[in-house]
């Protein structure tokens, strides 16, 4: 028989380009697969816009499909709030559900100063307990760090990894994957008009903030001095 894989587990796998799922495909040509992904996060330039697609470059057209509706790690208030993003970035997606409710966790800040605000919003979180994520668009990240630094307020780049303060500077694009107790997002509206897209095409950066809005385990605080994006007001 043709020399196969037995079985394939892909993970992530609404960020592959149609080249690299019949790369996979090709190793699995007689054997199963087992695909696993998130269409709303998928954030590369050649991210699928539907499983039908990806499966058809995979070469498991006829796959039967599932889907995972149930949250247990983000609380309600915050997945629902991000959700609000699905329309534009997943059309096709119905918005998940979570097991936990926290009232509370949702905190939506309009400022007229982001340094102050931040200052302010990571001393609150650090008063609390657990891991802290702060988490901008990539050309912001700089002047957060010097705001902290200035400020005397422990924190660590992510680059530096996890270890030696609990406060994580983290830029946008590099959130996804991870998860933190407390999360303080500043200025939606940059996220999302920092990622390369097409005139008039929007769902590449809506995409990465939903990303960014749904790291957080316990409680999210969103800063921002000019207006969100419309699907969040």
């Amino acid at each position: 028989r043709t020399p196969s894989l037995g079985h394939v587990v892909l993970d992530e796998a609404q960020d592959l380009s149609p080249m690299e799922c019949r790369a996979v495909g090709r190793r699995c040509e007689t054997g199963s697969a087992t695909v696993l992904g998130d269409i709303a996060q998928g954030t590369t330039p050649w991210a699928v816009g539907d499983w039908a697609t990806l499966l058809r470059h995979l070469g498991k057209p006829e796959a039967e499909r599932s889907v995972l509706d149930r949250g247990y790690r983000v609380p309600r208030q915050i997945i629902d709030f991000a959700s609000r993003l699905l329309p534009s970035i997943a059309p096709d997606l119905a918005p998940p559900s979570s097991v936990r409710s926290a009232p509370g966790s949702l905190d939506l800040r309009r400022v007229a100063d982001t340094d102050t605000a931040v200052i302010a919003a990571c001393r609150e979180a650090l008063a609390g307990e657990g891991s802290v994520g702060l988490i901008a668009a990539d050309a912001a990240v700089p002047a957060l760090l010097s705001a902290l630094a200035a400020v005397g307020l422990d924190h660590v780049p992510l680059s530096d990894g996890f270890t030696g303060a609990r406060l994580v500077v983290t830029p946008a694009t590099q959130a996804k994957g991870l998860e933190f107790d407390q999360v303080i997002v500043v200025e939606p509206a940059a996220i999302a008009g920092a990622e390369p897209a097409a005139p008039g095409d929007d769902i590449p950066g809506l995409r990465r903030l939903y990303v960014v809005l749904t790291r957080a385990v316990s409680h999210l605080t969103v800063l921002h001095a000019r207006d969100l994006p419309p699907l969040l007001g």
